[in-house]
């Protein structure tokens, strides 16, 4: 799963899931950028990670705040809908709605919806939403992206304004990165690098990403929350991951930092469990308050 979290006043971010996708392994902010030695960003022509149709909502609160964070409070909720098959692809409906006290003063509400899909083999992505502070339109994206024989990624937009341009082949889009970080697991790798495209940030915005996957968490350790009574992820593998974003814009000195870090816990099914956001002057957890397993629709 993937997740893309408007979460800071003035950013629209990445996944997984999502929604992507907690416990134990957040970056800091002086993690090092990506490196040539992680895992190739490719994922096998013949490999298939079927992910389950499901509705998940998380609570956001306020973790922790540096002393010159601009963010005095944060509290908010998430809803997940991931539905689709490993055939004709996945599609995305999802909200965010976040209150963000200031410590200016004043009290800003952030209302993100997003509706998206992503065709099986990472050939189609498309994507459309609308951002609203305040109960007033802030901003509209609407594109899709395809990738050619060649692997190169063309981007149409209609929203904000209508324009075209390429992507490198080595781009993913967000489920798809999910999927390729679940084989990497699968195959011992504790690292993956990755370019990501999600049609954020006005449409414009590519990330440089690293995750960290830790050891596999057997079936056998207990669950908490609401993923304990999901007796349908009985016998799921799970990972603990941290996947660190950067902005490839940015010049660097030294050490590159990362815009911010997701962590969580990403089962082999596509379920992410409760998240830990990190900006650095600021913190966010999101719970899990509720999990529900759609009808999924069979191959054909």
């Amino acid at each position: 799963m993937r997740m893309t979290l408007p979460v800071h006043p003035r950013i629209v971010l990445l996944p997984a899931v999502l929604f992507l996708a907690v416990p134990g392994m957040a970056l800091a902010q002086d993690s090092v950028a990506p490196q040539k030695a992680a895992a190739s960003a490719a994922i096998p022509a013949a490999a298939t990670v079927p992910f389950v149709a499901h509705r998940a909502v998380y609570d956001l609160n306020l973790d922790r705040r540096k002393d010159q964070s601009s963010v005095d409070s944060m509290r908010g909720r998430i809803v997940y809908d991931f539905s689709g098959n490993a055939c004709s692809g996945y599609a995305l409906n999802f909200r965010q709605v976040t209150e963000i006290g200031l410590s200016g003063g004043g009290v800003n509400t952030s209302d993100l919806r997003s509706t998206t899909f992503e065709d099986e083999k990472g050939r189609n992505f498309r994507f459309n939403s609308q951002n609203f502070t305040n109960q007033k339109l802030d901003g509209s994206v609407d594109g899709q992206a395809n990738r050619a024989e060649s692997g190169t990624v063309g981007v149409a937009l209609k929203k904000p304004k209508s324009t075209k341009f390429d992507l490198s082949d080595r781009v993913l889009f967000p489920t798809g990165q999910m999927k390729a970080i679940v084989l990497a697991a699968r195959a011992g790798e504790h690292v993956f690098e990755s370019q990501v495209y999600d049609g954020s940030d006005g449409g414009q915005k590519i990330y440089n990403t690293l995750a960290v996957i830790g050891a596999k968490i057997g079936p056998d350790k207990p669950r908490e929350g609401v993923e304990a009574k999901a007796k349908q992820l009985d016998g799921v593998d799970r990972w603990p991951v941290t996947i660190s974003y950067f902005d490839p814009t940015k010049k660097a000195v030294g050490e590159e930092t990362p815009v911010y870090t997701m962590s969580f816990e990403l089962y082999a099914d596509g379920i992410s469990g409760s998240l830990t956001l990190d900006y650095g002057d600021f913190r966010l957890k999101g719970t899990m308050v509720s999990l529900d397993f759609l009808p999924q629709t069979e191959c054909k």
